[in-house]
Order: structure tokens, then C-alpha cells, then sequence
């Protein structure tokens, strides 16, 4: 669960990042509400075992039930679409003065999309822009 979101997402974790570095480059994916509270919504449990499957990326082989004992398969209270929902503007509310900040400092870039594949070749682009290539020793 931890993993969903990225860092800093708050006023405050920003202003204790700065004082341990100096931020050169954010990078903000803009994910389609919709799409977020889908991906997000797609998780199942088995409550006995804590086996957790993704509708998306390892679902169970029949819907609804656990693969090993057949037993049905629950929504976590968070997972709920509704929780989601209201997870997504609760975190965007507290993103909004964190994506100011970084904007002011012109260290943001903002990529849109609703695939890893299609987004990352352009914040590789970027990044390869960015940071100097690391040369072996034959080519120094």
C-alpha cells in the first residue's frame, strides 16, 4: 500500500526534504481520476490467508473466489471505491501547494498518460537529458 504515492506529499514533508537536499527535478504523472480510482479499486483479499489479488494484474481464476480454497474474496473498507474516491481528493488538496512549490522553483515536469509504457519513454527522455552518462574507464 505504501508504494501508491509518491513523495513528498504534503507542505510539510516538502519543507523537511529541503533540509537534508536540494531538489534539481520533481516529476508529477497527471493520472486520470477515473483511471487511478479503478487501478486501485481492482484489490481483493482472501481474509483468512491475507492473499491479495488485482483485477488488473493477478486476478483469481474464477471471480470472486480464492484460487487455494474456493472461499469468496473481500474488499478491503480502503480499497472500496468510494474510500478510493475520497483517498484521491484528500491527497490532491494536500498535493496542490506541494506541485505550487515545486513549480515556482521551475524544478517541476508533469507527464500525462494512463500507461507506464506510454509515459516512461518521455520522463527517460528527460532524466537521460539531465543526468551526465556514467563512462567505463576504456572511454574516459
Amino acid at each position: 500500500h505504501g508504494a501508491r504515492a509518491g513523495f513528498p506529499r504534503t507542505l510539510g514533508q516538502a519543507e523537511a526534504l529541503d533540509r537534508i537536499c536540494e531538489l534539481d527535478l520533481v516529476i508529477s504523472l497527471n493520472i486520470p481520476f477515473e483511471t487511478l480510482k479503478d487501478r486501485l479499486s481492482a484489490s481483493w483479499v482472501h481474509p483468512a490467508s491475507g492473499r491479495v489479488y488485482n483485477m488488473d494484474f493477478n486476478p483469481p481464476h474464477v471471480q470472486g473466489v480464492d484460487d487455494l480454497t474456493g472461499e469468496p474474496l473481500v474488499q478491503r473498507e480502503d480499497d472500496k471505491p468510494e474510500a478510493v474516491a475520497a483517498r484521491l481528493r484528500k491527497y490532491k488538496d494536500a498535493a496542490k501547494p506541494v506541485m505550487e512549490l515545486y513549480k515556482s522553483r521551475g524544478i517541476l515536469h508533469s507527464f500525462s498518460g494512463t500507461e507506464t509504457n506510454k509515459i516512461w519513454p518521455y520522463v527517460y527522455t528527460l532524466l537521460s537529458n539531465k543526468i551526465p552518462p556514467i563512462l567505463s574507464d576504456e572511454e574516459k
